[in-house]
């Protein structure tokens, strides 16, 4: 008996392409639930392997008398295609291909082909493991600020013993000053609201020197309020600014956040709902141009299990959707 084995997100579409291979008498000798390929499925993605099984394998698709076969790649335009087709930039794919090794290209893994995404995505991975004194993250709304400061908070507290303080400076969204305080009282860290400039200037003067951690409206830069708390920190030398975007958003409306925030001066970036998105690739080129050096990667709600420090390896195995990442620095 020929076996062959189909993968899926559900057992109709594994079962349609089994039949329509092996033919529709092909039996199905068992279903799992297995983890996807690849970085989804260390994110906890799952799907349906069916194992079906036919008398005998099924003749080979012929070739029509007017059907030329197809031109065969040289081993540098075949990792230049891959790349491209899984939504990279033209000339960053040709840029990848033409830097591996000529014995390395035929052929190439997803091994090789990580590495060499990484080598060239080092440059984004922040390098910087200590904090400044005030951490302060921009954004539009929906975008992970609030979670993603309590998963910083909450993973310096477990893995240090040590207690970050927590600045809800949002005289907007209720709910996400209530959502940070609840997290500060879950693991002790000292929380306070700021609501104007002076607010904001008093809660970072004064008391214990331990860095503290600024949630902020989901506000462009050139707003009132928002302007004013900027301003406040723009006195500072001792404050580092994150941009946090979410890693589904479209090319084009990221370049409009970049340049709305700008004002803010982030000199680092956050991305989150990485496990909501099929791939980094068709950020990267914005990503490049910016410059912005990436200090945290979000892979999903869980506090504080989903929150990595950035580095070329998780970079690299986001764009790729094919090879399993690296479990980055701890916070």
């Amino acid at each position: 008996m020929f076996l062959k084995r189909y993968r899926s997100l559900n057992v109709r579409d594994a079962l349609r392409a089994a039949r329509e291979d092996l033919g529709p008498d092909a039996l199905v000798l068992s279903t799992a639930l297995v983890p996807v390929e690849g970085w989804r499925g260390w994110l906890g993605r799952r799907e349906i392997e069916l194992t079906a099984g036919a008398e005998r394998q099924p003749p080979p698709v012929r070739r029509r008398q007017d059907e030329r076969p197809r031109q065969r790649l040289s081993g540098h335009e075949e990792i230049a295609a891959r790349l491209s087709a899984g939504g990279l930039d033209s000339a960053l794919a040709e840029e990848i291909a033409a830097g591996m090794p000529a014995q390395s290209r035929r052929g190439a893994s997803v091994h090789s082909l990580h590495a060499a995404l990484a080598s060239r995505l080092s440059a984004l991975a922040a390098d910087d493991d200590e904090y400044a004194r005030v951490e302060v993250f921009v954004g539009p709304p929906g975008v992970g600020k609030t979670t993603t400061i309590a998963k910083i908070a909450a993973q310096e507290r477990a893995r240090r013993g040590r207690k970050l303080g927590l600045v809800a400076a949002d005289g907007f969204r209720i709910g996400a000053v209530e959502q940070l305080r609840m997290f500060a009282e879950i693991i002790g860290s000292p929380f306070k609201v700021a609501r104007t400039g002076a607010d904001l200037e008093e809660a970072l003067s004064g008391g214990r020197r331990q860095p503290v951690l600024v949630d902020t409206a989901g506000r462009s830069a050139s707003d009132g309020l928002a302007r004013d708390l900027l301003q406040v920190l723009a006195r500072r030398s001792d404050v580092r600014t994150h941009l946090v975007l979410a890693a589904d958003t479209p090319a084009a409306t990221a370049r409009r956040i970049f340049d709305a925030y700008e004002e803010a001066r982030p000199t680092r970036l956050v991305l989150t709902k990485l496990d909501e998105t099929e791939s980094l690739s068709p950020l990267v080129s914005l990503l490049r141009e910016r410059q912005l050096p990436i200090s945290y990667l979000g892979t999903g709600q869980r506090v504080p299990e989903d929150l990595n420090r950035a580095t070329a390896q998780l970079l690299a195995a986001s764009v790729l959707g094919e090879s399993k990442p690296v479990t980055g620095r701890p916070s």
